[in-house]
């Protein structure tokens, strides 16, 4: 006796043309949504990747500091810094999902170079060396490495730094730091005469430092307002120039040793720092250290307030969010389509298989019989199909892994790998898989009911 799946499949394959076409379509849909899913959920985790690398996963601020601190770092500097690093450092539940805890400065101020005699306002990072570079090295998704090198501030040389490939240009240090892409600047159009006096005497307060480094690397001037208000200048020796992927932050950015920054913001007085920043082992952890950090806040009594890296860096939440959309629209739009191919398939058989239906019902084939014979064919197109697209969309992923394309997504300091996470995205897969044959049985219901309704004596009277 035959059965209602064979039944199905033959009845499948003998409309051959028409489900080929439903097939593909499904196929086709299969394919697209895999492909763009898998593509943007790379997008997704290299940002990730990236931000965190910055910024860490949580940093811990004085309170005020977001709202206020931008405009005078220097009156929001958490006190007594050390003691809290040490007392995360020294959490045992902490300690087992952080990978860094550290410290920054921000600093915001006046950068000149005085052999050009140009000039810029700045903002940057005081950071730890050591623990600047451990966190350059977070890669929890396996991303393929980028084509940059790694920040040059250098722990053995307290007044190194780094400056935005941008700043370097307006500062016209190319030659100095042998940025051989570089443009000549136009000529000037009128040389307006500075009063350099104010600034020679507040060189001279740091010039022992300046001349003890004997000129071995190109140096600027940073000038700042110290926490008492009096203005600092400090001379810091450029290792070299580093894109930082967005214009307006490469064109003013300058990263410097944590004491030299300190030593700019705060002079003589107490040092300070700004945030105190953690990075994670896993960012699935981000809640379970937030609760923890929470904790320890509360029972040291301290005055502090917590971001994580998503409000840190709201561009990542916002990107995230806008490609979510985008996924979401863009499945909806090809599940409508397969929807209303499969439903306009299955209309059409009917109307041509009512003869047929007829016959059934005439030999005791039950309203049900009927409506699962239809519904069986529908799960049979659905399954053909959305298999088809994963095994070609699985093809086409590899084929793309494997051409070592490049691109430059947004915000990126350099080309990187254009990659489909494919297979490392299992839960796309899946649910790709399972929806569109969803899909097809759901778009199955209608016309399966149509022919189940189909009365025996009407039916009969097409044959």
């Amino acid at each position: 006796m035959i059965s209602l799946p064979q039944v199905a499949l033959r009845n499948v394959l003998r409309n051959g043309r028409r489900s080929m076409s439903t097939t593909l379509s499904i196929m086709l849909s299969a394919i697209t949504i895999l492909t763009f899913g898998s593509f943007m959920r790379y997008v997704v985790l290299s940002y990730q990747t990236s931000t965190v690398e910055r910024v860490g996963h949580l940093a811990l601020y004085q309170k005020g500091y977001n709202a206020f601190g931008a405009g005078d770092p220097s009156a929001y500097g958490i006190p007594n810094y050390q003691r809290v690093v040490d007392t995360l450092r020294a959490d045992p539940q902490l300690s087992r999902l952080t990978r860094v805890v550290t410290e920054t400065q921000a600093v915001f101020g006046v950068a000149g170079y005085y052999p050009a005699g140009t000039s810029r306002t700045f903002m940057g990072d005081g950071v730890v060396p050591a623990d600047r570079a451990t966190m350059q090295r977070w890669n929890a998704y396996k991303i393929p490495e980028f084509d940059v090198r790694r920040s040059a501030v250098r722990s053995d040389d307290p007044e190194s730094g780094v400056i935005g490939t941008g700043l370097a240009t307006i500062l016209q240090m190319c030659a100095p730091l042998d940025l051989r892409w570089c443009a000549a600047p136009p000529p000037k159009v009128q040389a307006v005469a500075a009063d350099e006096s104010q600034f020679e005497s507040l060189r001279a307060l740091d010039a022992p430092a300046t001349m003890a480094a004997g000129g071995a690397k190109p140096r600027i001037d940073l000038l700042a307002a110290t926490a008492s208000g009096a203005p600092n200048v400090v001379s810091l020796n450029v290792e070299r120039a580093e894109f930082q992927g967005v214009k307006e932050i490469d064109d003013a950015y300058v990263a410097m040793t944590l004491p030299l920054a300190q030593k700019l913001v705060y002079g003589r007085g107490e040092p300070r720092v700004t945030s105190i920043v953690l990075q994670l082992n896993d960012t699935a952890d981000l809640a379970r250290a937030k609760k923890r950090v929470l904790q320890i806040i509360r029972q040291a009594g301290l005055s502090l307030e917590m971001r994580d890296f998503t409000q840190i860096a709201p561009l990542y939440a916002q990107t995230t969010s806008f490609l979510s959309v985008i996924f979401g629209f863009v499945a909806s739009i090809l599940g409508t389509i397969v929807l209303f191919t499969v439903v306009n398939t299955l209309q059409m058989t009917v109307v041509e298989r009512t003869n047929e239906i007829g016959t059934l019902r005439a030999l005791g084939v039950q309203r049900g019989g009927v409506r699962n014979l239809f519904l069986a064919e529908g799960l049979i197109l659905g399954l053909a199909g959305a298999t088809l697209g994963l095994v070609v969309a699985s093809l086409l992923a590899f084929a793309i892994n494997a051409s070592g394309l490049t691109w430059t997504p947004p915000g990126a300091a350099g080309r990187v790998p254009f990659r489909l996470y494919f297979f490392e995205f299992p839960q796309l897969l899946f649910g790709v898989w399972i929806g569109l044959v969803a899909i097809v049985t759901l778009a199955s219901v209608r016309p399966a009911n149509r022919a189940a309704r189909m009365e025996v004596v009407d039916a009969l009277r097409h044959v």
